[in-house]
């Protein structure tokens, strides 16, 4: 076996276990890391954090967060009022029903009302005098008549609604005229 060395077998493992400081050099590392992969989103999150900050948002958090415990009970103070119960149902329906909205079907009905207030506002203002004559002539518009197809086929709606589920305190004689 002339030339040739064979290698020695290992007998005695050495782990080598960092010390503090390279553990910590290690987790700077690795937050550094972090930090250069995410670039764009820390540097949004921190010109939003500097915006909450100018504005007195981070103080008042702050504030709050301080006095959590006297928060607390204030808040539930509040929600325990009688007529908050009846508050927070009232914000859930309204949420539902916000849900069952075609979002076009709520921008042209908004938009109606919103030109429709224009328009009450510009005959407020001009100071427009209003006679049955004129009231009736005004039935013959296109507009006025969309409108108040409309609006009657919303009270058909809402009828029907109260019909089929009848609540004594929306028609005390049972909607029945």
């Amino acid at each position: 076996m002339e030339g040739k060395h064979m290698a020695k077998a290992i007998r005695q493992i050495n782990k080598q276990v960092p010390n503090a400081m390279e553990e910590q050099a290690q987790s700077i590392g690795e937050i550094l890391k972090a930090l250069a992969d995410n670039k764009e989103g820390i540097l949004s999150a921190l010109a939003i954090l500097k915006n909450l900050q100018e504005i007195g948002i981070l103080d008042a958090l702050h504030a709050i967060l301080e006095n959590r415990t006297d928060v607390g009970v204030i808040a539930m103070q509040q929600v325990n009022q009688p007529g908050m119960h009846n508050t927070i149902k009232n914000a859930i329906y309204l949420f539902n029903f916000m849900g069952t909205l075609k979002p076009d079907q709520l921008q042209s009905m908004l938009g109606g009302v919103t030109k429709g207030l224009d328009h009450m506002g510009e005959s407020i203002k001009n100071h427009e005098k209003h006679s049955l004559w004129k009231l009736g002539k005004s039935l013959r518009n296109p507009e006025i008549k969309a409108a108040l197809t409309t609006m009657v086929e919303f009270l058909h709606g809402m009828g029907e609604s109260f019909t089929q589920h009848p609540s004594k305190e929306l028609h005390p004689e049972g909607g029945q005229g």
